[in-house]
């Protein structure tokens, strides 16, 4: 019996493109990551197609999801985003000797196929040519950003002063200061500081942020969701604020 294969995909058109360039493969479609897990959970061996940006669980906590119920599930993700911020994602959730692919939806039908069937039959891994500079950043020393780097700049893109980043991070304020400096210089605008009359000619937040859009480190789907991650902080904070003053 053919193992069937599973569509992750919120786009009907994109859904339906893939439906019919697999025609003859058995498939089974979900129009978002809920729904993609609890179809793949239930296989032995998942083949996953997915995409990354999706309603109710994005392409990546779905296969950090899969992968850790599943480490041999093979994932092939599909989108039309080449930001770092996803590579970087992937790069600390890939399990070891996992096989699996990312394919932009900018290439040709037989492309994305020869490199479906490169992950899911012949049991290689296929990168879409357009990431390796972008992989090679990430793991480049004087240029990949740490964890604790990417938490400072979610920070300052959502307009957090350093008060209230030293109080979310549980840092003092000088220990959010080395981790902004480190930041602009993975970001390379540590020099960009130009004395004038006037004192500094750039904002040296606003330049981080307007760099890590330009590298792809952030988007403006990932932040909404770093800003509901934010409010539900802020809500936990007043609540405890209210409870200690009864």
């Amino acid at each position: 019996m053919t193992m069937e294969w599973v569509i992750a995909e919120d786009n009907p058109k994109d859904r339906a493109f893939l439906a019919g360039l697999l025609s003859d493969r058995p498939l089974r479609l979900a129009g978002n990551g809920e729904e993609a897990f609890h179809i793949a959970s239930a296989m032995t061996e998942p083949m996953v197609i997915t995409d990354l940006q999706m309603p109710r669980l994005n392409g990546i906590e779905f296969a950090r999801r899969l992968w850790r119920q599943a480490p041999q599930a093979r994932i092939v993700f599909w989108s039309q985003h080449k930001d770092e911020m996803y590579v970087r994602a992937l790069a600390k959730i890939i399990p070891a000797e996992t096989v699996y692919g990312y394919v932009l939806k900018d290439n040709e039908p037989e492309v994305l196929r020869k490199a479906i069937e490169t992950v899911f039959i012949e049991g290689q891994c296929w990168i879409d040519p357009q990431l390796r500079p972008i992989q090679a950043r990430t793991q480049s020393r004087n240029e990949a950003i740490n964890d604790f780097e990417y938490e400072v700049l979610v920070d300052i893109a959502l307009g957090l002063t350093d008060l209230m980043i030293a109080q979310r991070r549980y840092l003092s304020r000088r220990g959010v200061q080395n981790r902004l400096q480190s930041l602009y210089v993975k970001l390379g605008i540590d020099q960009e500081k130009i004395a004038g009359d006037m004192g500094e000619a750039i904002n040296m937040r606003a330049r981080a942020v307007a760099m890590a859009l330009r590298r792809g480190l952030i988007n403006a789907y990932e932040l909404q969701e770093e800003e509901r991650k934010f409010k539900q902080w802020l809500e936990r904070q007043e609540s405890r604020a209210s409870d200690n003053r009864l």
